[in-house]
């Protein structure tokens, strides 16, 4: 009798741990002190392992409970929309005179511990008594008012290993898309615009704009190919169709070296007339952009006329900041003939002792969506 033969399988569980970190700049921290208790700034969104993930900086503290509020927090946040990511953390401030004592606490060091935690989207991990707010306040991690963050996140994925795989290339129709930019071929419409004459598709320019969609589909005349726009200059008209072909902002050169002009001319500005163009053709993303440029450079001198082209635009977010800018420097402000708005602060400094530190999961309540992003 001829025995059976045997059989055997096998199958293997990698574990690899995905490491990435994210360096979040709090400039202006004394702006932010006295925010109250439970409300935070966000850090920009970061991508480790595969998931977003965003930094929460408490600067009163996360909760009133066992004399927190004494201290700064920290938390990371899962964004993405996941259950069950396995991770590790850690924070450090940065020392900032360059002797490379930086604070650190997490699972990495051993600080604090080194099991993984277990986040779903919108769950946290964090230091509830991160960092004394007094001591921090006259330390070396606090230099002219700006403060440094690093948090790394290590993701614990687990996947079976299979060596059949093929490898899909990430998507490239954001590029492909803006290869049709100023693409005359296969435009359907032209615009004259001081002389100069640009290529588009009627199309794109609808999907993007409502007041294009408005101007070529809603109406029942027939459209000319050709269509003249007054009082904008070639730059700025070119300046918007690339927004809309690419997302992006234009890399001119002159629209950074035109605000190092004159302050009697802001209005003259590139961004400023980009800004107008954006709020013609109802671009909000493009309006925030130009914004968030302006803002930039909001001083005494400057945020009077920055204040009536908010107002003109309806540029609402940097209008906002004008107006707190010119309350937080009233004296100032006033002299140069602006009326502001009061500003309530409440930023006491607590008495000084031990540095402590905690490290917890928390699950924030729904009254903590009232927050600030940085």
């Amino acid at each position: 009798m001829t025995p059976k033969k045997k059989n055997s399988t096998s199958s293997e569980s990698v574990t690899v741990m995905v490491k990435g970190s994210h360096e979040f700049k709090v400039k202006g921290y004394s702006l932010v002190k006295g925010i109250g208790v439970g409300k935070f700034i966000a850090s920009e969104t970061f991508n480790v392992g595969g998931y977003e993930w965003a930094i929460y900086f408490y600067p009163d503290g996360v909760d009133t409970r066992e004399h927190a509020t004494v201290y700064v927090s920290v938390f990371v946040v899962l964004v993405s929309n996941a259950n069950d990511v396995r991770a590790m953390f850690e924070f450090a401030m940065h020392d900032q005179r360059g002797q490379g004592e930086h604070f650190v606490l997490g699972h990495f060091n051993d600080t604090l511990g080194t099991e993984p935690h277990t986040l779903s989207k919108g769950e946290m991990w964090g230091i509830k008594r991160f960092y004394k707010r007094f001591h921090l306040e006259h330390s070396m991690y606090l230099i002219d008012d700006c403060l440094q963050v690093n948090c790394t996140v290590g993701v614990l994925p687990t996947t079976r290993d299979n060596s059949m795989t093929i490898e899909v290339p990430e998507s490239t129709i954001s590029t492909s898309f803006g290869m049709l930019f100023e693409d005359e071929q296969s435009s359907d419409v032209t615009f004259c615009v001081g002389g100069n004459k640009f290529y588009a598709h009627k199309i794109v320019l609808a999907t993007r704009s409502s007041v294009f969609k408005s101007q070529f589909f809603c109406g029942t005349d027939k459209v000319d190919r050709e269509i003249l726009v007054n009082e904008m200059e070639p730059k700025v008209f070119k300046a918007l169709l690339h927004f809309i072909y690419k997302d992006t902002l234009i890399e001119d050169e002159e629209l950074h070296l035109s605000m190092s002009s004159s302050l009697a001319s802001i209005s003259e500005w590139y961004v400023s007339k980009l800004l107008a163009a954006a709020h013609k053709y109802d671009l909000p993303r493009l309006k925030l952009m130009c914004e968030s440029v302006l803002c930039k450079h909001i001083s005494i001198d400057s945020v009077a006329q920055i204040l009536v082209i908010s107002d003109c635009y309806d540029a609402t977010e940097l209008k906002f900041i004008c107006l707190q800018f010119s309350a937080e420097n009233l004296n100032e402000t006033v002299a140069a003939g602006i009326g502001c708005v009061s500003v309530d602060s409440d930023a006491t400094t607590p008495e000084p002792n031990e540095i402590e530190a905690e490290s917890t999961s928390y699950y924030p309540s729904s009254d903590e969506e009232n927050h600030l992003g940085w």
